[in-house]
């Protein structure tokens, strides 16, 4: 009779690090992925549009671009970006207000990278990042993995708070200061232009960086064009400006830049040759291709939102119960509510699921004590016929 041999011992492999370990997941993911049903109204995700992508368009400049340069779409590329799709963006931001050369800008994969590649650049664990109260998930999550010390900065209606910020970055020694300005994530509001240009003042007289992001800036349905913080007057060499095509043309290409004083920009390319050497060759030329045709895109896309922003609207005090406030976007995706107290909106959820309606709770939006009366809205991806069924659900699971 054989006798089997006993087996080796095994170690344990080594741990994860304790970056990982320490930051959650994306609490917006998590709830995709339980509402995946096709019968739920989702406005919990961030989702542009489906049916609004240019489709055709960039079909046919993904078709152009294999026919008539296929050994550079197909090839290796420069770290910055390509050429083409550099020299548009530069004019496409210059025509908006803000001088900018190809040399610039630094093209990225998606302008979630842009922010990954600053925290890399600029921060060490343990240095402090000013933050707006609440904040967007996805940056908390970046400087969450850096190791920094996340602050939030006092606030109201318009934004951050100047004369609170300057008393933080005294107090802190702060390395940024992280702004959505432009039709906020998660609340929809825009900082307007006196508060920006007291802002980039804080930030040239303490010595502050300010990563300036803007996914939505033009997504807007009423008003005027607010300039953009980098070109105030004082933050031409401490402002770092974020956009993206996700929300324009399609998050699918993972298209996005950064425009940085040239020092900064140069140690984000450096960062971003460890993770990525370039973004595809193939998207940046068909995007560049796409430049010309985006305007009108762009007017289509504002159209159609602006409805389903007014359906929200227009249904949500019908929806929601006594007592419950809102903001009233001028742009962007969102909307943000706050409940009555003792509304708790993360475990109010299940209840409000089994209606087949999601949303995302606003605990998870705040780097310090939340507001857990509070929730998050997405309005661009429901027809408003499906909006107004949406909210109907969504009362009824908030009924008490």
């Amino acid at each position: 009779m054989t006798v089997a041999e006993p087996a080796p011992p095994r170690a344990a492999p080594p741990p994860l690090a304790a970056r990982v370990r320490d930051v959650g997941g994306s609490a917006v993911r998590d709830i995709l992925a339980v509402t995946a049903r096709p019968e739920v109204i989702n406005f919990a995700g961030g989702l542009p549009a489906p049916e609004l992508f240019d489709r055709a368009g960039i079909a046919a400049a993904f078709h152009a671009v294999l026919e008539e340069t296929p050994a550079q779409a197909l090839q290796y590329s420069t770290t910055e970006g390509e050429p083409a799709l550099r020299s548009g963006l530069a004019a496409r931001i210059t025509a908006q207000g803000l001088p900018t050369a190809s040399d610039d800008l630094l093209v990225t994969t998606g302008s979630q990278q842009a922010l990954s590649l600053l925290a890399t650049a600029l921060l060490e664990p343990g240095d402090t990042v000013l933050v707006e109260s609440p904040c967007y998930l996805a940056a908390l999550q970046v400087f969450g993995l850096a190791g920094a010390r996340v602050v939030p900065v006092p606030g109201d209606e318009d934004g951050v708070d100047p004369d609170a910020l300057d008393d933080l970055v005294a107090r802190e020694r702060p390395k940024l200061l992280y702004l959505v300005p432009t039709f906020q994530n998660p609340t929809g509001r825009t900082m307007p232009a006196p508060r920006r240009e007291a802002l980039a003042a804080v930030a040239a007289r303490r010595g502050l960086w300010i990563v300036e992001d803007d996914p939505y800036g033009e997504l807007r349905y009423d008003g005027e064009r607010v300039p953009w913080i980098a070109s105030c007057p004082g933050a031409e060499d401490r402002v770092v400006l974020l956009g993206s095509f996700s929300k324009v043309m399609a998050p699918g290409l993972r298209l996005g830049w950064l425009r940085a004083p040239a020092g900064l920009r140069r140690a984000c390319a450096v960062a971003k040759q460890a993770v990525d050497l370039h973004t595809p060759s193939l998207n940046q030329l068909a995007a560049a291709r796409c430049l010309d045709r985006l305007d009108a895109h762009v007017g289509k896309v504002r159209a159609v939102y602006g409805e389903r922003r007014d359906a929200m609207l227009a249904g949500l005090p019908g929806a929601l119960p006594e007592g419950s406030v809102w903001t009233r976007p001028d742009g962007g995706m969102f909307l943000w509510v706050r409940l009555p107290d003792p509304y708790d909106t993360t475990a109010l959820l299940p209840r409000v699921v089994e209606q087949d309606v999601a949303y995302v709770p606003g605990a998870p939006f705040y780097a310090a004590a939340p507001d857990r009366s509070t929730l998050r809205l997405c309005f661009v991806t429901q027809t408003p016929d499906e909006i107004t069924e949406g909210l109907r659900r969504l009362g009824r699971g908030l009924a008490r």
